[in-house]
């Protein structure tokens, strides 16, 4: 069943209905309040269920009160009355507390339990009167810094004495050169060694060296083996992603891919 349009009243058809603050509306019905001015989704503002405009929208405004003598006797008035109720409830609680008698056997209780928390900080004030009295009395305990002695140094061993080298024998000759004289030794050329020649450094290509990552098989016959680890040398970049290079512990040489390999 088609609902009524809330202005006209009338039987709201589903092509021209317009459906807005829990209301069916015609499309030219829907306008403000005030002024009549056809509104829209977009530009109507809902105040109790009824659309307004901009201009036309209900707004909350406070009323100044001016503290006329009327109006501060009203506020006296009020106050007074606030008093007489506080009073009057405070009486009523009153009334719920039960009173206790002065009755002898209350008043030894009571009595009793003064002389405890009496007796409790007497003996407290005491212990701690004593305290200060021991402590008063006893000297100050003396500081003494007694010097570290000094450490023993380590003993040495001695050195051994160098051993005296043995003095040449002078040798005997079986003749002597021009007259009586005694023989003379002929004195010992110095030997000469010949210089020790050099040794042959081994041969060290111009490429990179690297080291092994992970573990590989050669697939081609141009290509090289090796195990994680191992050292690469001539390390020569001959394609994007292809190295060749000499495995230095088999001495093999071939291809093998780039990315299997770290700088050393």
């Amino acid at each position: 069943m088609n609902p009524k349009c809330a202005r006209c009243d009338k039987t709201v058809y589903p092509m021209e209905k317009l459906s807005c603050l829990d209301k069916a509306w015609h499309k030219g019905c829907f306008n403000c309040e005030t002024c009549r001015t056809t509104l829209t989704m977009k530009s109507y503002k809902g105040y109790q269920k009824k659309p307004y405009c901009n201009a036309h929208y209900p707004t909350t405004r406070f009323t100044a009160v001016a503290d006329t003598p009327e109006n501060l006797r009203l506020k006296k008035q009020q106050q007074t009355v606030g008093n007489v109720h506080y009073q009057a409830q405070h009486r009523e609680n009153l009334q719920k507390f039960t009173a206790v008698s002065d009755n002898p056997e209350a008043q030894r209780v009571k009595k009793q339990q003064q002389m405890s928390g009496g007796a409790y900080h007497q003996g407290t004030a005491t212990t701690a009167s004593r305290w200060q009295q021991d402590q008063d009395s006893q000297p100050p305990p003396q500081r003494s810094y007694a010097q570290p002695e000094p450490e023993p140094e380590p003993e040495r061993e001695p050195e051994p004495e160098p051993e005296p080298e043995p003095e040449p024998e002078p040798v005997a000759l079986p003749f002597s050169y021009g007259g009586g004289g005694a023989a003379r030794a002929p004195v010992p050329e110095p030997a000469y060694q010949d210089d020790p020649e050099p040794e042959a450094a081994a041969p060290s290509g111009g490429g990179l060296t690297m080291r092994a990552l992970y573990d590989y098989e050669a697939g081609d016959d141009d290509e090289i083996g090796f195990m994680e680890g191992d050292l690469v040398v001539d390390v020569e970049v001959i394609d994007d992603g292809w190295v060749t290079a000499t495995v230095q512990r088999t001495g093999d040489r071939g291809m093998a891919p780039s990315n299997y390999f770290e700088s050393v």
